[in-house]
């Protein structure tokens, strides 16, 4: 049996939706009640503190009193739950000891497994529910498998809105309790829905930056634990470099990228702490007087050193391929468990609204690699790859 629109199956259950005051999950929580649930909203207090918000204060206060407005005018109770320590544990120092091992982290992926469908889950199973609801613009379907039922999570409607990325570290029974209201819908809709049921939160800014905490300046937020160190700033030429082969039988090669050392190039000025940098950046190295514009190639935290090249289309800001340490590999279909020493074609992104693109991947008992058709550009170690089927997210894990 299938339910693509899968919440239609459970009418008449109870649901906790988390209520964050953005207008998102308010229309959630309007959909929900409309299709026959009895709804509770519930927010999450998971950071208070302003440290390096480029506002200068924290958006909490205002977030608690448009959820509890939201939830007045829909008519559902409304509660409030402290999930900050849990959420500086589990979230925010990942976040401090992925930068200071020279990675680029994700932590909005990291909010959804690890606060959003496991702590907030633990804390609505206290209230008392069925289902678990957010405002994440996806979707899910559940399916008949061989042992049972199987849990699709498929991407939204809306490709500008498209969340499930955010999503791809999930399980079968994190999504076995979960719901997507807004799967069907698009942004400009959500709003409208919000202007017709005249919810305060109609014409809300959507939140930014880091889940839970906002937008922040990195290295001033980074600096309360990661100190700054002065290091030096070498520009790599568009040649002279050796390259690491193009052909398949490369592969292992290919996803090792490029070996940096200070003989590649010259020093071109000073910057304060490589823990600070990510691949790909370009604003913040403070250097100018060059014909194109610089990018952050790669970072050395051990020896604290940034490389860096000029123009969008340096080559050694691209790679052909990537590799997943095998306790890294997460399968949100395990039924769909790639093999070792087997390959297959997928459709890969590595950061949230990237266009899908066509990669093989392949699996060997070290973890697994991953080809791309087309060299992708700015693959950060630490992100999260995520592989679809079409418009199902199939698995993700952790770029080594």
């Amino acid at each position: 049996m299938l339910c693509s629109f899968s919440y239609l199956c459970d009418m008449k259950k109870r649901v906790v939706v988390g209520i964050s005051g953005g207008v998102d999950s308010g229309v959630a929580a309007w959909l929900l009640k409309q299709q026959g649930y009895e709804v509770v909203g519930l927010f999450m207090r998971n950071w208070t503190d302003t440290t390096g918000l480029k506002s200068g204060q924290c958006s909490y206060e205002d977030d608690v009193l448009f959820a509890g407005m939201v939830a007045k005018k829909i008519g559902i109770p409304f509660h409030e739950v402290d999930l900050s320590e849990e959420y500086r544990q589990r979230v925010v120092d990942y976040l401090f000891r992925e930068y200071a091992a020279g990675r680029t982290p994700n932590p909005d992926v990291l909010c959804n497994r690890e606060i959003k469908f496991d702590a907030f889950v633990r804390e609505a199973l206290k209230i008392g529910t069925d289902f678990v609801a957010t405002g994440h613009y996806c979707r899910k379907e559940t399916i008949e498998g061989s042992s049972g039922l199987v849990y699709r999570l498929l991407s939204g409607i809306d490709h500008n809105k498209d969340q499930s990325y955010f999503l791809c570290q999930l399980n079968q029974e994190q999504l076995s309790r979960a719901l997507f209201p807004l799967g069907n819908l698009t942004k400009p809709e959500v709003r409208e829905i919000a202007r017709r049921e005249q919810l305060a939160n109609a014409d809300r800014k959507d939140s930014q930056g880091i889940c839970f905490v906002g937008k922040v300046d990195l290295p001033a937020f980074l600096q309360q634990q990661l100190k700054s160190k002065r290091g030096a700033v070498i520009e790599v030429p568009k040649k002279g470099y050796k390259g690491t082969g193009t052909g398949r039988d490369k592969v292992v090669e290919l996803a090792k990228g490029y070996h940096f050392s200070p003989e590649m190039g010259e020093k071109i000025g000073e910057h304060q702490g490589a823990h600070y940098y990510t691949v790909g950046q370009r604003k913040g190295l403070d250097i100018g007087g060059k014909p194109e514009p610089l990018f952050v190639l790669a970072t050395d935290v051990k020896m604290n050193i940034i490389y860096v090249g000029q123009g969008h289309d340096h080559p050694l800001l691209s790679r052909r391929a990537l590799f997943i340490r095998d306790p890294d590999i997460h399968w949100i279909r395990q039924d769909l468990e790639l093999p070792v020493d087997q390959e297959r074609r997928q459709q890969v992104r590595i950061r949230y609204r990237q266009p899908l693109v066509d990669a093989t991947l392949i699996r060997r008992d070290e973890g697994l690699f991953i080809l791309f058709d087309q060299p992708q550009r700015a693959v950060a170690p630490g992100q999260f790859a995520a592989w679809y089927d079409g418009e199902e997210l199939i698995g993700s894990g952790v770029i080594d």
